[in-house]
Formats: structure tokens, sequence, C-alpha cells
């Protein structure tokens, strides 16, 4: 047992085989520990986020992310990363408010986040000059972090090869590419968030928050598969009830450890 005895996991989420979907740090922590060391560890992990879980009162569990650079005030890979540690059903305190997580009758860990409907805006300079012509443009919207441009179809998600110092200057979280692919019935997906420190994230739990709530309008239907289209690609089930999107995906426990300082 090492001295801190803070427990280091490697989770790879929504999806249910080994590397694949998105790798996320969890570490449970043994005692308290700073902001910045919980930097420094994110910043060593060097995962788009790393989860930092410490049990609160009642079987509650407080809940922070950091990617490598900075905290982040929601993540949806890590939250499910760290259910998956904790065994499933668990509720968290956190930057966003509370969020509880829980196992389908399929082993599926469900999460309840808040919805994000966004609004239409005009394009931002900055974003036109991002994406040049070899994108269709259908919509741009802005939810609480991101910006999300709905294109004519899943080549041009797929095709996309943004500028990434151009949508770092956009004062946003990050820049999610969307489309509806109606020959597989589901929704398809990249997210960039070279602004803090991930030039393209494998797949984003979070942003299905502004991404569901989108679609759940534009086709007038509250239950949706969404596939994120990232070299690592990732499947999640989306349900819109009411203001809450539930975010439903599988992990899989790639290594762990402790920590030593």
């Amino acid at each position: 047992m090492s001295a801190n005895g803070s427990r280091l996991f490697v989770v790879d989420a929504f999806t249910d085989e080994p590397f694949r979907g998105n790798p996320a740090g969890v570490v449970i922590l043994a005692d308290k520990r700073s902001d910045a060391w919980m930097q420094s560890v994110a910043s060593e992990m060097r995962h788009s986020e790393t989860a930092f879980a410490s049990p609160a009162e009642n079987d509650w569990w407080h809940l922070r992310w950091f990617t490598p650079t900075v905290e982040v005030d929601l993540c949806g890979h890590a939250t499910l990363a760290t259910a998956h540690v904790l065994g499933g059903h668990t509720r968290f305190r956190t930057r966003s408010g509370d969020l509880t997580c829980s196992v389908s009758p399929e082993g599926w860990i469900e999460m309840d986040f808040p919805a994000d409907p966004p609004a239409p805006i005009d394009m931002p300079e900055p974003l036109r000059a991002a994406l040049g012509d070899g994108v269709t443009v259908v919509a741009v919207t802005r939810g609480v972090s991101d910006l999300l441009v709905e294109v004519a179809g899943p080549d041009d998600v797929r095709a996309a090869r943004p500028d990434l110092a151009a949508l770092a200057s956009i004062p946003v979280r990050g820049v999610i590419l969307t489309a509806h692919d109606p020959a597989r019935n589901r929704i398809v997906s990249r997210c960039f968030y070279p602004a803090v420190g991930v030039p393209e994230d494998p797949v984003t739990g979070s942003a299905h928050c502004t991404i569901g709530s989108w679609w759940a309008q534009r086709l007038g239907r509250d239950d949706l598969v969404a596939e994120q289209l990232s070299p690592r690609g990732g499947t999640l089930r989306l349900a819109r009830r009411g203001d809450r999107m539930r975010l439903g995906g599988r992990a899989v426990t790639v290594w762990h450890g402790e920590i030593s300082v």
C-alpha cells in the first residue's frame, strides 16, 4: 500500500471493447488533495479528462474533472468511467449539480444529466475559416458550453479537417459537428476541444446533452442512438426526459494501480 493510498484506474468509456471508446483516468481519493495536485495528475495522465472522486455524505460522492490543462464543469465519459469503477449505481455532487447513475437490465450505465437545448446563432467568422469549403453547414447553434454545427450528412462529419487553431480562438469550450444518418437510424458527430487541450475527443458524453437536445427537437423523437466518428469510435443511447438527458453507455477497465506521491 502506498503512502497516499489513492487508487488510479484507466477506463475505456462508451464501449464494451478495450482500446476503443474514450479512455478516462479515474482517481478514487484516499484523502484531501489540492487543486494543483489534481491538475498535475491529469496532466501526467494526458487523457482528455481525469476524474477525481471522494466520499461525501449518505453514499454520495464528490466528483471533479480535469483535462490536461484545466478543470471543466461537466464530463460525461469520465463520469461513466467513475460510475463503472464504483459499481454502477452512484450519486455525485459536482460543479454542474447533482448527477445520478444507474445500471439498466442490459448492463448499460445510464447517467442523468441536464439537457442542453442549443439556440441558433450567426456563424462566427473563425468557424467559417476553420471549416473551409469542404463542409456544408445547415445550422450553427450555441449550447451552454459548446457550439453545435449541423452539417449536411455523415460524409461531411467524417471528412472534416478543421483548422484547430481557428477553433481554439472561438470563445467556447469546443465545437461539435453533427448530422443525422437516416440509413443507420442514428445521430453521428465529432467533437473538437483545442481551447482546453483536447484537439479531438474520442467520445464526449457531455456534448450529447447538446446533441441529443438538438436532434430530439429536429426529429421529434426523445430516444436516439448516437455514434461519435472519431478513430476510436463510441456508441451512446440518448433519452430526453423533460429538462434532463439520460446518456447510456458501456465501459471497460483497462488497468488499475495506486498513486505513490
